[in-house]
């Protein structure tokens, strides 16, 4: 017998969003908070640059909302990005409140800047921003009598009923049993879906499950076409592809060919620090062109105890792999780095399922349109959280919960083929990698299509005959969110953002979002 958890509140996803909203939500509710791997193992804890907000006297919203719709690409909702960003001096104190000490200079926010900003607005906490984040917010979390932690719980699907979301049958992979949670409200913060590609800057945790869950349960998932490359990952083959803060750009870092030659200035004015798919775009083409295996980014003329103080992680990274990034450039290539689209949402965070929210990188609040800014991302995880949480404090909890059955699992057998998972899992990555990558074209994105098309049968046929287990949810997830993207990139005719196809290089006049439901 399975067991069955009852609980006000359900959260899956232990990053920034995940936690904060837990903090956030009234003491006199009983939380249940899931964590599918080690609760700090998640994207935002390695996020290393920083959160946008206006925090200089010199600046302003107006300011900020500019840059960030002007990165968007004509996509970005204006309400939820001037909601965000005139929020985002709260967010920041609340951080503080949680304990995060932001790198200060005198009694001054020490403020950086990145692509698509006209100011210094990012505050952080030297360049191991998202670990002082996620380890303030879980010490905080820890000391709440009403929120209980689930490590190595994965979820598989959500429980709803007449466009109700009650919860969700979830694979506690200690004993490898799948447990019912009964909640009045869920939350997902599951992160993105970056995982789909070969190469990523991601954690092996974001497989877009949160995405796949709520796009079965009949959610809008809006946009998925725009992933956004990171351009600099340190290119060496024990990194696995270990990030490059975009901060290094901001402080002069410059984008050089193996011969030395600076690059950027032939594809925008902006040089270094043009938006992110103008510099991923960039670094593809030369390295496709010429067939170089990666780029070099060099910040050597800083002096060592200036990188060690300001950027002692990746000094320390680069280090261990034999590069002195003050005497020598570092080598780097794009992969796969953030999800822009996933489960829309309201200014509260509100799906269009009744009782189900999504924040962080899972939902498509429409802050971000067709390409995100640089630390927006956190912010957006901080100001959506709170929101959330303000909303579900405000509702009653008197509605009687619907039965749901125990997962039945006495009609499959363990696989003896564990084999088949990991070849589709790479086959999947692969071929969205090859077909779907920085640069598209529509013989590639059919032919990826009919790919997946085919791998989606073995999935579900897979699903049907074994045992549920972490590898094979992950699998059921990918090759659906893969499916996802690809046909939002289809759907897509014309280039905008982070989505470049060479059959139709030029912008529609009038854009939308694509959105994609179960049919």
């Amino acid at each position: 017998m399975s067991k069955q958890h009852q609980f006000d509140v359900l959260i899956i996803g232990t990053g920034s969003a995940g936690l904060m909203s837990a903090l956030q939500l009234s003491d006199d509710l009983s939380i249940a908070l899931i964590a599918k791997d080690k609760i700090l193992e998640g994207s935002s804890y390695y996020a290393q640059g920083g959160i946008s907000a206006v925090l200089d006297t010199d600046d302003n919203f107006d300011a900020h909302i500019k840059d960030t719709l002007e990165t968007a690409a004509g996509l970005g909702d204006e309400s939820a990005v001037r909601f965000m960003v005139e929020q985002a001096p709260d967010a920041i104190a609340s951080l503080e409140e949680s304990g995060v000490h932001f790198t200060r200079k005198a009694d001054q926010y020490h403020l950086t800047t990145e692509g698509g900003h006209s100011a210094r607005r990012v505050a952080h906490v030297a360049d191991k921003t998202g670990e002082s984040i996620q380890t303030n917010l879980l010490s905080n979390v820890k000391n709440k009598k009403n929120i209980t932690l689930f490590e190595s719980h994965i979820a598989i699907d959500l429980l709803t009923k007449n466009s109700n979301c009650y919860g969700a049958y979830i694979l506690n992979k200690s004993t490898n049993t799948v447990e019912s949670f009964i909640t009045h409200k869920t939350i997902i913060a599951t992160g993105g879906a970056s995982k789909a590609y070969l190469y990523t800057s991601n954690p092996d945790t974001s497989t877009g499950d949160g995405i796949a869950m709520a796009y079965r349960s009949g959610c809008d998932i809006v946009n998925m076409e725009f992933t956004q490359f990171h351009p600099t990952c340190l290119y060496h083959p024990h990194a696995k592809s270990f990030l490059i803060s975009e901060a290094l750009r901001g402080e002069g870092g410059k984008l050089i060919l193996p011969n030395g030659d600076a690059f950027m200035r032939k594809y925008d004015d902006r040089a270094e620090l043009a938006p992110r798919d103008v510099v991923a775009r960039a670094i593809d083409f030369e390295m496709k062109t010429n067939g170089f295996d990666c780029v070099y980014l060099d910040i050597s003329f800083k002096e060592k105890s200036w990188l060690q103080e300001h950027f002692p992680t990746i000094y320390k990274k680069c280090i261990s792999f034999g590069i002195d990034i003050s005497k020598d450039p570092i080598p780097v290539v794009p992969a796969a780095h953030y999800t822009c689209g996933g489960i829309q949402t309201n200014l509260d965070a509100q799906s269009n399922i009744t009782n189900l929210y999504a924040i962080g990188e899972a939902a498509h609040t429409g802050v971000h349109g067709a390409n995100r800014m640089a630390s927006n991302s956190l912010l957006e995880c901080i100001v959506f959280a709170k929101s959330c949480a303000k909303h579900i404090n405000l509702q009653t909890f008197n509605e009687a919960q619907p039965k749901f059955d125990n997962w039945d699992a006495s009609r499959v057998t363990p696989s003896q083929e564990k084999v088949v998972v990991s070849h589709l899992w790479d086959e999947i990555r692969r071929i969205m990698w090859n077909f779907v990558g920085i640069v598209r074209s529509n013989k590639r994105l059919h032919y990826a299509q009919l790919k997946l098309t085919q791998i989606q049968s073995e999935v579900n046929e897979y699903y049907r005959l074994y045992l549920i287990s972490n590898d094979l949810i992950e699998l059921r997830n990918l090759v659906k969110i893969a499916q996802i993207i690809v046909q939002s990139a289809i759907t897509r005719t014309e280039s905008r953002g982070l989505h470049y196809n060479e059959d139709y290089p030029e912008k529609a006049d009038q854009p939308t979002d694509t959105i994609i439901q179960k049919s």
